[in-house]
């Protein structure tokens, strides 16, 4: 079975959601009762099959109730992250060509939300109070709908993902639920723990990829490292997905706290979307156990790699081998490089993905020479045995005195001090250089963001790296801008040291 509607059928008064607080349960009968009524409105409303819809909701039941409404409906279903602006909301909304957006009236921005005429917004209170008026059966003209999310931004405005919708009928088992079942084993005795926003690409596709299989989905509203641990004891979750700074987080909570809960259920970690410091992997795979698996691969859908613990302790560092797609690296003109040659990561043979209204950064994703074969933007090499090794995001290259450096090592360095929460490295504008290496620090204890820290770090970077490779100095921050999917917001970093220059090496 491969839809939630089937499981509604089959066992309907099996919980699909359950947020971790306790303030509310889901089950597969509702969910599919209260889609339906969606789907039932939306049509009601005029919105058809192609068109954008969008969602501006913290994490809850609501995310579900309205994207399983929408799929059914062959509707593409916009995420907006509750972090934004009103000003990065409405361009969103606007970009997208969203005809309605659900929102949560207590997201902080929303007065600012200005969206072009036509656009309906509605809270999720009203969205529900109109679905209650609708009938509770299906829509007559069902067909498969699809995310189309915006990237992150990190390096410049989002841009929306664009994928053809499905063919087929609305229960039909999709790709990614498939992938899902085969590369991690989720099925419909699983319990997952969702512990990031429902915005974000991962979370969205995980969670929904559950009620495709017929699991439960535990979400949390918030990622705490100590309530996460909590959630897996307290509902016997079996799999998650989480992001490096989450492992951080929960590495660095006390040997006591981590020995006491029961964690014996767990018997898969996933994780992805940023770099994780190899000594952090390591350390997560002693405690935990060898359950770890990470994958590379963007929202775009162009390719993934995936590796297991056990290929991960003979490759550290790695993200693996190609798990869809082929993998080449290749140089700024186009051309495949050799095995430990560093260049420009590339898949050959996933999705065909557009950037909504973009055809130049489209176009700059394909490679010069062999059109088919797209990037995300990362340096990487693969080994001999077709590993791939990531070093960076191509933007955030520092060109210092003509030499190429790539930060995430140094980042990679100071994450794991014991004083520090959290980093970014940086290119600074020199007079000489043009730019040279900084490091911006988030330390655990404000009381030492100090010149003697500061310079304890850039001696400790010494220790381990080339003097090329390490910060020139240190600042300090008391909240690094990441994302929730874990992903550094080093743009805004960034432009705090750029303002009122000509020009910038790296965006």
């Amino acid at each position: 079975m491969t839809h939630p509607r089937n499981h509604a059928a089959a066992d309907p008064d099996k919980p699909a959601v359950i947020i971790s607080d306790g303030s509310a349960t889901l089950t597969y009968g509702q969910l599919e009762e209260r889609a339906n009524r969606g789907a039932q409105l939306l049509r009601a409303k005029g919105i058809a099959r192609g068109d954008t819809v969008a969602f501006w909701l913290a994490n809850g039941t609501g995310v579900f109730e309205f994207y399983w409404a929408a799929q059914r409906c062959g509707l593409y279903i916009t995420p907006i992250a509750t972090a934004l602006t009103g000003e990065e909301a409405s361009y969103i909304v606007a970009n997208s060509g969203a005809k309605l957006v659900v929102v949560s009236p207590e997201i902080g921005a929303l007065a600012a939300l200005d969206v072009p005429a036509g656009v309906e917004v509605l809270t999720l209170d009203e969205w529900r109070y109109q679905c209650n008026h609708q009938p509770a059966g299906p829509i007559s003209d069902e067909s498969p709908g699809f995310h189309m999310v915006y990237s992150s931004g990190t390096t410049g405005r989002p841009k929306g993902v664009r994928l053809p919708l499905p063919e087929g009928g609305v229960t039909d088992l999709s790709m990614l639920a498939a992938k899902a079942r085969d590369g991690y084993g989720l099925t419909g005795e699983d319990v997952y723990l969702s512990p990031a926003p429902l915005y974000h690409t991962a979370p969205l596709v995980f969670t929904t990829n559950c009620h495709r299989l017929g699991a439960t989905v535990v979400q949390m509203p918030k990622f705490d490292p100590e309530a996460a641990l909590a959630a897996i004891e307290r509902f016997r979750v079996t799999i998650t997905q989480m992001v490096p700074t989450m492992f951080v987080r929960m590495l660095k909570l006390p040997d006591e706290v981590r020995a006491k809960g029961d964690l014996s259920s767990l018997k898969t970690v996933i994780h992805a979307a940023a770099p994780c410091p190899v000594p952090v992997k390591r350390q997560m795979i002693e405690w935990l156990g060898p359950i770890l698996f990470e994958y590379y691969g963007g929202s775009e859908g162009n390719g993934s790699t995936g590796i297991s613990s056990e290929e991960w302790l003979r490759k550290p560092g790695s993200v693996g081998r190609a798990s869809w797609g082929t993998l080449h690296i290749c140089d700024d003109e186009g051309n495949e490089l050799p095995a430990g040659e560093q260049g420009l990561v590339y898949f050959e043979g996933g999705w065909d993905f557009q950037y909504l209204g973009d055809e130049a950064k489209t176009r700059d994703s394909r490679n010069p020479r062999h059109p088919t074969w797209s990037a995300l933007g990362d340096v990487g090499y693969l080994d001999d045995d077709g590993y791939l090794f990531l070093t960076d995001r191509k933007s955030y290259m520092i060109i210092s005195g003509g030499v190429n450096i790539y930060p995430q090592e140094a980042e990679n360095l100071l994450i794991t001090h014991p004083k520090v929460a959290d980093a970014a490295v940086i290119g600074v504008p020199h007079p000489d250089f043009g730019e040279e290496v900084k490091a911006v620090v988030q330390p655990l204890d404000a009381g030492d963001a100090t010149p003697a820290f500061a310079e304890e770090l850039i001696a400790h970077c010494r220790e381990h790296l080339s003097p090329v490779k390490c910060p020139r100095s240190v600042d300090f921050d008391p909240a690094l801008p990441r994302l929730d999917n874990g992903k550094l917001y080093k743009r805004l970093i960034k432009d705090r040291y750029w303002q009122g220059q000509a020009s910038r090496i790296a965006g």
